[in-house]
């Protein structure tokens, strides 16, 4: 018995029970949610959660000494505690609370701006997110530094040959997505890694797209800076994660000012606080890192090996699915991939596929994906994105495959 079958058999069916989202009907048929890499739904003990904090103990959190308020940062702070497990920091002070990846990035770059002038230069990928493109671009502006950019190969990986004849050039810091949101490739971080600090380059990742899929381990990278998002890894929306090496803390600049960032203050100047609070300016997202706790809970519950397993097994069939259909073309044939596709089918547009899609039902992705450079690389205007879960099964699989038929026979 393989794992798709292991899996529905015995759990498939509890772990959809737990997502209300997936019991609904879109146009009169059972939804068949396959965005995933824009976001995951959320599952009940999340959802609670965010309930359970506005009904129980709803209070700001370091304005006071009642109760209420210290509930609220006791659990804020068990869930700082649970993301440094997770990815497996050395401590939890590494653990910033954002709004998202996108200001996890902006942090990090404005972090460079004292530290760059015209002689340096920025590295991204040609595989990146506009998150991971537009604040390096500004910073570059700001500072007169340069940017340069690692091709793709037709595979949709990237060129190790020009990684190693740029990281001679010693650019400042080389910021790279852990797996396209595009194509899906997966990159080899690690070696990229341990290739800039051979040249004491710092090493910013974008996990956004690699969290919900594999475990990450920060220690074993040896990665400068990380960064992801709660609502793509079952978890609410507006709540992100930014860790960095400790030393590099002590001396980042914040990107925010204002109260709880401050040690001491009065109109002349003012202290910070230690970190991860002296990035946390102003009132947190509360409710939501909290229920981000859930999330995470959610997904150790399961455990990665059965995650990877079963969505490898799924995703293969996806492929193997969509290959029989002679209208379409996967974009991209990397060797390691988080379980999306991309394509495009022979003379119709993304966007009517996908208009036809969800009047079965079937929620998927269409348009640039926030990539257009890799777009235009690619000399495409949009593609079809279709990104599964765990909670995705083979049979929605069919019908996504035999409605594709549909449309396009």
């Amino acid at each position: 018995m393989n794992i798709i079958n292991m899996i529905e058999n015995k759990q498939i069916t509890e772990i959809r029970k737990q997502f209300p989202i997936l019991q609904t009907n879109i146009n009169k048929k059972p939804l068949v949610y396959l965005d995933n890499a824009s976001t995951t739904q959320k599952p009940n003990s999340v959802i609670n959660k965010i309930s359970e904090y506005y009904k129980n103990y709803n209070s700001n959190i370091e304005r006071g000494f009642h109760t209420l308020g210290s509930q609220s940062f006791e659990q804020v702070n068990k869930t700082r505690e649970t993301v440094s497990k997770f990815i497996n920091s050395q401590n939890s002070s590494q653990i910033i609370f954002t709004s998202g990846t996108t200001e996890s990035i902006n942090i990090v770059a404005n972090g460079f701006a004292n530290e760059l002038n015209e002689e340096d230069i920025v590295i991204l990928s040609e595989l990146e997110h506009h998150s991971n493109i537009v604040p390096w671009i500004n910073l570059c502006r700001n500072t007169n530094s340069k940017l340069e950019v690692i091709p793709i190969l037709k595979s949709g990986e990237l060129d190790f040959k020009f990684i190693h004849n740029i990281i001679k050039k010693r650019p400042k810091i080389i910021a790279l997505t852990y797996a396209s949101n595009v194509i899906g490739t997966i990159n080899d971080i690690e070696q990229i890694i341990k290739i800039a600090h051979e040249y004491n380059i710092k090493v910013f990742i974008d996990a956004a797209q690699a969290v919900p899929h594999f475990a990450i381990n920060v220690q074993k990278l040896d990665c400068d800076f990380l960064a992801f998002s709660s609502h793509k890894m079952y978890g609410p929306m507006g709540v992100g994660v930014l860790y960095c090496k400790e030393e590099i803390l002590q001396n980042m600049k914040p990107l925010k000012f204002g109260g709880a960032m401050i040690e001491d203050v009065s109109f002349c100047d003012f202290k910070y606080r230690e970190h991860p609070y002296k990035f946390e300016a102003g009132t947190m997202n509360i409710s939501n890192i909290i229920a981000f706790n859930e999330a995470i809970e959610f997904i150790n519950q399961i455990g990665f090996e059965v995650i990877e397993k079963y969505e490898k097994d799924l995703f293969e069939y996806l492929i193997q699915e969509l290959q029989n259909i002679s209208q379409i073309k996967i974009i991209g044939n990397p060797k390691n991939k988080v379980p999306l596709v991309s394509f495009i089918a022979k003379n119709m547009h993304p966007f009517d596929i996908g208009m036809m899609l969800n009047a079965s039902g079937i929620a998927v992705r269409t348009g640039n994906h926030c990539a257009q450079p890799l777009m235009d690389k690619l000399n495409l205007s949009g593609t079809v994105r279709v990104s599964l879960s765990i909670y995705n099964t083979k049979e929605e699989i069919d019908f996504l495959v035999s409605t594709l038929k549909k449309i396009l026979l």
